[in-house]
């Protein structure tokens, strides 16, 4: 028998899903714990030039598959005691908890960082110039792959890495440092989730106010583009269908947030985030997320809407 649910009725978190796609909380997590993690972290890794292999490396033994975190290498796996400042806040907690049920698990955490523009090889700028999503783990050396590194990427969902999974669970983003304009931040389409899971890349023309966004299947939605800046310590959850992306980094620094992805525990019914689901205009799951990579998982499409935003 499933555990018994808290009622999620009235938490702002549930409203702001069904309303918009996603919830910021107020005042964060403990801005001085993120900056001593952010310090950890930087004295055991120099975000510098030296991440990259050589254009002649790469292409003696290109690999587009197998290059992110996982288990056994994933940055994270050293900090489980400091992360307790995200992951026991009260205030996440609760949050969570009213979408996905007390008893929510944590699919996958890591570092993700967005890399400056000054570090990356003018090769690499060339030959990944107008990809959708531009994740260089690919390019970065192996002892290094226990990060995500992005160049940019193109308004998303993150439905787009779980084909055939429904979207029972949610996207947790911390800033670990001060993300103003220049730094990468992440740019969020407001109502995007309405459409439910859609193709990527996804079908959106820039309007004066946002942006016009197709699903492929007759229905569209007028969307806000939300630019997500704040102190060390900001902190902000998305629903899987919800459309969001970065530029490449203009900035001199290297921009380091946590992502969860947190999920309602296998088996369970109930909480918040089927009240949302109940509310979109389209499927919550797809048997195929995008359709550009080739068999390798080499962009095969040049496209890329967020440099637009």
């Amino acid at each position: 028998m499933s555990a018994p649910q808290r009622e999620p009725a009235g938490h702002p978190a549930v409203g702001d899903f069904i309303a918009h796609g996603y919830h910021v909380f107020d005042g964060g997590v403990d801005a001085g714990a993120a900056g001593e993690l952010l310090a950890r972290i930087r004295a055991l890794r120099t975000f510098d030039a030296d991440l990259f292999l050589s254009e002649a490396e790469f292409d003696a033994d290109p690999r587009y598959v197998g290059v992110n975190p996982a288990p056994g290498r994933n940055l994270l796996e050293r900090f489980e005691d400091d992360l307790a400042f995200v992951e026991k806040d009260p205030a996440i907690v609760a949050a969570v908890s009213s979408l996905l049920g007390d008893d929510y698990e944590i699919l996958l955490k890591k570092l993700v960082c967005g890399v400056p523009a000054s570090i990356v090889p003018d090769w690499l700028k060339a030959r990944i110039h107008g990809n959708p999503v531009n994740n260089l783990g690919a390019y970065v050396k192996a002892p290094y792959r226990d990060i995500t590194y992005f160049y940019g990427i193109d308004f998303h969902q993150d439905l787009i890495d779980y084909k055939d999974r429904e979207a029972d669970f949610i996207t947790l983003y911390i800033y670990l440092h001060d993300v103003g304009a220049h730094d990468a931040p992440l740019f969020l389409l407001e109502d995007s989730h309405r459409l439910g899971g859609t193709l990527f890349p996804h079908d959106l023309t820039r309007t004066a106010d946002g942006w016009t966004y197709r699903d492929g299947r007759g229905g569209q939605v007028e969307t806000r583009q939300h630019l997500l800046t704040g102190p060390a310590g900001y902190a902000a959850m998305w629903h899987a269908c919800t459309l969001h992306g970065t530029q490449p980094d203009a900035a001199d620094n290297e921009r380091l947030s946590l992502r969860y992805l947190i999920a309602r525990k296998p088996g369970r019914q109930g909480g918040g985030i089927d009240v949302v689901n109940a509310a979109l205009n389209g499927p919550l799951s797809l048997d195929a997320t995008r359709k550009d990579l080739d068999a390798r998982g080499a962009a095969v499409i040049k496209a890329n809407s967020v440099n637009k935003a």
